[in-house]
């Protein structure tokens, strides 16, 4: 998937089958000739734009709520991602996903937790 990031930088996201069919299945629900994927709904004028960030994070808040889990963003949603992914990928490549120019960024979204921690020292005990 081709997307415009911060500073308009331009670059292809690969999506994982579970994504690709979940957006195989909701693009037809797009009016004709939208060229965002979440287009706002928020002008009625003939002039289409995406969705702002303010309503990016309404709408993640909202199916939060639904799936009652609190206090999420969507960069609550990206440091996940970035978490996940960087136990089964190199961080080059997790850093070339999120769109990182620097490995330092990319470790930010990947600090490891207590419990990651203790796992690991633990995998290392005598029985």
């Amino acid at each position: 998937m081709a997307i415009y990031g911060k500073r308009n930088k331009y670059r292809e996201v690969p999506l994982n089958s579970t994504a690709r069919e979940a957006l195989m299945n909701y693009l037809p629900t797009l009016p004709s000739g939208t060229t965002y994927v979440f287009p706002s709904r928020k002008h009625s004028t003939d002039a289409v734009s995406p969705i702002g960030e303010r309503a990016l994070i309404y709408i993640v808040g909202k199916y939060a709520n639904h799936a009652r889990v609190a206090d999420v963003s969507p960069h609550d949603l990206r440091h996940r991602f970035g978490y996940q992914m960087a136990r089964v990928v190199p961080l080059h490549r997790l850093a070339q996903i999120m769109g990182h120019d620097s490995l330092d960024t990319t470790l930010r979204y990947v600090r490891s937790t207590q419990q990651d921690l203790q796992q690991a020292v633990e995998s290392i005990a005598w029985a």
